[in-house]
């Protein structure tokens, strides 16, 4: 899993029936050193690019979310669709302490 914040929502005129019921977010990875703040003010943009993240779980704008990507994203679909990331999670704080070596 992977966290980012929603910056934005994607519109689409059609789409396979598989997706009904839900919505597409553009979402920037978070940095490690963003974690533990990101609930509480906007991170710092990534050099990761974003990505459009399908959402069944009400994530909006400015959400701090955690997504999953590749073959796991597919797991909550009885079928194959073609998807390459989910979220799975809406944060409201993250406490995040890297281990130490």
């Amino acid at each position: 899993m992977r966290i980012g914040q929603v910056i934005g929502r994607v519109t689409m005129s059609q789409q396979d029936a598989a997706f009904k019921g839900a919505r597409w977010l553009v979402v920037n990875p978070v940095g490690a050193d963003d974690l533990n703040s990101a609930c509480s003010r906007p991170p710092k943009l990534t050099k990761q690019p974003s990505l459009v993240v399908y959402d069944r779980i009400g994530a909006g704008v400015e959400d701090i979310v955690g997504f999953v990507e590749g073959a796991e994203a597919t797991a909550p679909f009885d079928g194959p669709t073609p998807i390459d990331a989910i979220t799975v999670a809406i944060f409201d704080q993250i406490h995040y302490q890297p281990h130490s070596s």
